[in-house]
């Protein structure tokens, strides 16, 4: 079960959440999730099983080594850690861990929640309901003008809005709510902002709202830090509006994933002569609830609004066993299984005829030595 010092402090959905870390322990949180083949779920089976992100990062080095890794991962030194700090406050951003009371509700529900937000703005914006309203970058002017009527609605109601900062849909609808508030989830570090001609906008949207980003400060955006930032902005709403998306867009990604994450979606119908509607007409007739004005939204959510927000046990079940040292036949079976086609984890573990607790281990080394990809749907495969 996840220590005093971890995520929620290792009790029940709703209880004991809000434990604040002392500035140590943020320091090593940072350099932990900042350590290289260190991700949010790699994160948290560090924390569960060694008690502490110091303790996580001293055994990094013999973990990477048992993965079958030449040279150990790089770890992010103290010294970086307390630049980034510094440098994080000279930009008025702030450090909230996974678990503090600072720390999105609805965020803390996803499958991998990022451990640390860096936050700029009004930290009390997201303690507020919020619904995402995303779309096409290339936007038509209906577009842009109901998606911003959308987001000045739902902030007279009392709803914040989430978005990318992104051209077109996105910007309509951070401009049309800074009064009310609205959140900008960023691709990059609070130093890159993206694109480049929205930096005045972000500044407007601190006065009411807030900006966040899980990259580091000095970050700049990549083309798959877009899909990640999607998760963000889908886990941090109710629910997601999309106003315009083509048949392949990042916003049907962020549609897929608000599904994944429990959420609701909504599609605003367009015509099927243009191409900007492909992807929203798609999702109408997968049954999202068609939007043609917000009480369209606001009737589907405000029910959602009497439910407090589910925090997920986060412990060491069936689902997710203790880790356990493997013997090296048991270990060299495991790896042996593994390939660039990706597996389901439990079809591993019935192959290998290894417990739980072992495959998992043996996951945990290959990934810290960088030689094993995570996939959608719990699966996993050697990287080439």
């Amino acid at each position: 079960m996840l220590r005093s010092e971890t995520v929620g402090g290792g009790v029940g959905k709703n209880e004991g959440v809000g434990v604040r870390l002392t500035d140590e322990q943020r320091l090593e949180w940072l350099r932990l999730i900042r350590s290289e083949n260190v991700g949010p779920r790699t994160f948290r089976t560090l924390l569960n099983h060694f008690g502490g992100a110091g303790a996580a990062l001293a055994v990094l080095p013999d973990l990477a080594r048992r993965g079958g890794s030449e040279r150990p991962g790089k770890i992010y030194s103290v010294a970086e850690a307390v630049r980034v700090i510094e440098e994080a406050r000279r930009r008025g951003a702030v450090f909230v861990a996974l678990g503090e009371p600072d720390y999105p509700a609805r965020l803390r529900m996803i499958d991998d929640p990022p451990p640390l937000i860096a936050v700029r703005g009004q930290i009390e914006a997201l303690r507020q309901p919020m619904v995402a309203i995303v779309g096409s970058r290339n936007a038509s002017a209906a577009g842009v003008k109901f998606s911003g009527q959308i987001a000045r609605e739902l902030g007279e109601a009392g709803f914040v809005t989430v978005s990318g900062l992104a051209r077109g849909i996105d910007a309509a609808a951070h401009k049309a709510s800074t009064a009310s508030g609205t959140i900008a989830v960023l691709a990059g570090g609070h130093q890159h902002i993206y694109p480049p001609e929205h930096g005045g906008l972000l500044e407007s949207i601190l006065d009411n709202g807030a900006a966040i980003s899980e990259m580091p400060i000095s970050w700049e955006p990549r083309g798959r830090d877009f899909p990640r930032r999607n998760r963000l902005i889908s886990g941090l709403a109710l629910g997601v509006v999309i106003v315009e998306a083509a048949r392949r867009s990042g916003s049907l990604i962020t549609a897929r994933m608000a599904l994944e994450q429990g959420r609701e979606v909504f599609a605003v119908p367009g015509s099927p002569l243009d191409p900007r509607a492909e992807g929203t007409n798609g999702l109408l007739k997968q049954g999202a609830t068609l939007v043609t004005e917000v009480a369209d939204v606001i009737n589907v959510l405000r029910p959602i609004l009497g439910q407090p927000a589910e925090i997920p046990v986060i412990e060491e079940d069936e689902s997710e066993p203790p880790l356990s040292e493997p013997g090296d036949a048991e270990r060299h079976r495991i790896i042996t299984l593994l390939g660039p086609t990706p597996v389901e984890i439990d079809d591993l573990i019935q192959l290998s005829g290894a417990s739980p607790s072992v495959v998992r281990t043996v996951l945990l080394e290959l990934e810290i030595a960088g030689r094993l990809e995570r996939q959608a749907g719990g699966r996993v495969a050697l990287k080439l």
